[in-house]
């Protein structure tokens, strides 16, 4: 009976829309997730982690009531104190949030922070698209120059250069601000409301709610009409005019190729001025890397003190993907080492062996006790694990003082002293001395 009550277990599995990252592929998340802290902190960002949860008002007013992520993707429940909270679906506000909460703004100047982690959107699944998803972002909070925005466009540019992203393009726009933006809606609600009927039934909703939404629509058969609504550019007031020019002449003198995208007004509410997209070559039809903007009433949405600011989030599910697909960069797989070691009398030393090596920051792995001690077999592990080198420890070998070390890409062998062997692979791998 216990035999049959064991057969109808089924399997628990992942949760639809999520999934499970798992070695070898981790590796290459690690290394786009090393290279993106390393480009953000040599322009002097510096991380910070806010919770998953957190209250809904908090995306209700920052995100917008009627965009589709709060009316359709949010996970949002009640908890036993019947507190309506959601898991993020995006980190700006959070990150604005805690600025605001802990009363960064006293210090003055600039604030540069970046994150990275899961945010959660409850949409269809597709390729590079989860419900559980990565971002990686960066946020710039306490000044309205234009010399900003530009500096953190240079630095996205030198971050996918860096992961080998050359088939890639920045599209970049302005949507206006709080004085120009409104007579631009009226004008937009009223070429809508003579091509609304040939819209899908979204747009439709959309042109009478938020008529900006209009221009985040993917589907195909209505991107001919929504190409003939006026341009948001053209009704600029100087200052967004002047500031827009200046973002582009930075782009020019920096040599940052540019498109400009006169449609591009970002899905959430809180934008004003610049905003941009990177897409890239590699992705296919959903080809948006990164995108953001500019966001100087977020902060006063949100019950804070007037604070500009200006970000991106990068989706950092397709960047992988886009990364694996160029093949540029590579995640570091197998061991520097394995040691093999035979006999009772060369555990203790090949133990000892391995601390000193993992110490030192090479990795390591060494055969277990319960494992064959044939040496073909050791090294036919080792072969397996992708080690660099196999050192091999015997019980001669232990008595004469000297290890054997074998290359395991050219096969070469030489006797190395143990108190020598972690300045030898250092050497040999080419990370110092």
């Amino acid at each position: 009976m216990a035999e049959e009550a064991r057969k109808k277990i089924e399997p628990v599995r992942s949760v639809k829309g999520t999934r499970d990252l798992l070695p070898p592929a981790t590796g290459l998340w690690q290394r786009v997730e090393e290279e993106s802290r390393r480009v953000f902190e040599a322009y002097n960002f510096r991380e910070i982690r806010t919770p998953v949860l957190e209250e809904t008002a908090l995306f209700r007013r920052s995100v917008g009531a009627d965009t589709d992520i709060v009316t359709k993707e949010m996970y949002t429940f009640e908890d036993r104190d019947h507190e309506s909270l959601t898991l993020r679906p995006e980190a700006t506000a959070s990150v604005v949030r805690a600025y605001i909460e802990h009363g960064l703004f006293n210090d003055g100047g600039i604030h540069k922070l970046y994150y990275m982690g899961p945010m959660f959107r409850r949409e269809r699944p597709q390729k590079g698209r989860f419900r559980q998803f990565y971002q990686i972002g960066a946020e710039v909070l306490g000044s309205d120059h234009p010399s900003v925005d530009v500096e953190l466009l240079e630095m996205l540019a030198l971050l996918v250069e860096r992961l080998g992203l050359g088939n890639s393009t920045l599209l970049v726009n302005s949507v206006g601000c709080a004085r120009c933006r409104p007579e631009y809606v009226k004008v937009l609600k009223r070429a809508l409301e003579g091509v609304k009927s040939k819209l899908c039934a979204d747009c439709q909703r959309r042109a009478v709610t938020n008529p900006l939404r209009v221009f985040d629509c993917k589907v195909e058969a209505d991107q001919a009409t929504i190409a003939g609504l006026p341009r948001i550019l053209d009704y600029l007031d100087p200052e967004c005019r002047q500031h827009f020019e200046f973002v582009t002449a930075g782009l020019r003198d920096r040599s940052i190729a540019y498109t400009i995208e006169p449609r591009l007004v970002r899905g959430l509410d809180y934008y004003t001025r610049t905003t941009f997209e990177m897409t890239s070559g590699a992705l296919g039809a959903q080809n948006a890397l990164m995108g953001g903007g500019r966001y100087d009433g977020l902060a006063e949405m949100l019950g804070g003190p007037p604070t500009p600011g200006f970000g991106v989030a990068i989706g950092e599910d397709r960047l992988v993907l886009a990364v694996e697909e160029a093949g540029a960069l590579r995640a570091a797989v197998g061991l520097d080492a394995y040691i093999a070691w035979m006999g009772d009398g060369a555990y203790g030393p090949a133990t000892k062996l391995a601390r000193d090596l993992r110490r030192e920051g090479l990795s390591v792995e060494i055969r277990r006790p319960t494992d064959a001690a044939k040496l073909k077999k050791s090294l036919g592990v080792a072969s397996k694990l992708s080690a660099r080198y196999s050192i091999i420890i015997g019980e001669d070998e232990v008595a004469k003082g000297r290890y054997q070390v074998k290359d395991m890409t050219s096969g070469q062998q030489e006797e190395v002293e143990p108190a020598r062997l972690v300045a030898y692979l250092k050497v040999r791998m080419g990370t110092g001395g």
